[in-house]
């Protein structure tokens, strides 16, 4: 039985991008890389069993061979190597070494980071840096894209991403296309909004930033925060 035929609340994929990769138990996990299950079986209960064989650890089930994945019905040759295929890229990204996360020390070092995305662009783009407690980049993203002089920010976007990358302060920064660094009453009115919700889930503002191409203007640094 293919996942797209599973009632919504079971299909791994669709659960995927509705609540986070977090929301799926080890068994949807496995079912996404199989894809699909048996005549009998959902590929939720294939992976289920696969996973109880040994014990619901992942390191036991790394070590089945082919042959041995083969064995459950409705595991194929492909199915089997998609599941070692899956296992081996686990054990590899755990053998590399984390990469050292860019520290913000100062609005030039933010800026650093969003010149590259942001100065040479001809409509506005509203960007945000995820910060740990130690000031340390966990995650930088595009939150929305306007036009030729506007992009305003859903709030409840840019908190949604914060709380999942679990940072306890941002940056956020959008560009000016016009070359102008003076900022707009909108971009002081979407700064304290932001500034009042960080304060009430307790992730701080910590800059806002405009960029053009050749310059930028800081919030904090001009004391506007």
């Amino acid at each position: 039985m293919s996942i797209k035929f599973l009632a919504e609340d079971d299909r791994p994929r669709e659960k995927f991008l509705l609540k986070g990769k977090n929301s799926l138990s080890d068994s949807e996990l496995l079912a996404i890389i199989m894809g699909s299950g048996s005549r009998d079986e959902t590929a939720v209960e294939l992976a289920r069993k696969i996973l109880a064989s040994v014990n619901n650890n992942w390191h036991q089930l790394s070590l089945l061979t082919i042959k041995d994945l083969m064995k459950f019905k409705g595991v194929g040759e492909v199915k089997a190597i998609s599941i070692a295929t899956a296992l081996e890229i686990g054990k590899r990204r755990a053998a590399q070494e984390i990469p050292e996360k860019p520290q913000i020390s100062s609005s030039r070092n933010a800026y650093d980071l969003l010149k590259l995305h942001l100065a040479d662009l001809r409509t506005e783009e509203f960007w945000a840096l995820f910060l740990n407690q130690n000031n340390k980049v966990i995650h930088i993203a595009q939150l929305t894209q306007g036009g030729i002089n506007q992009s305003i920010v859903d709030i409840r976007i840019l908190f949604k991403t914060a709380l999942e990358h679990f940072s306890t302060g941002i940056i956020i920064s959008h560009n000016h296309p016009s070359g102008s660094l003076k900022p707009s009453s909108e971009d002081i009115t979407i700064t304290k909004k932001v500034k009042e919700a960080g304060d009430l889930m307790s992730i701080q503002l910590l800059d806002h930033l405009i960029i053009t191409q050749n310059s930028y203007l800081s919030f904090a640094d001009e004391g506007l925060l």
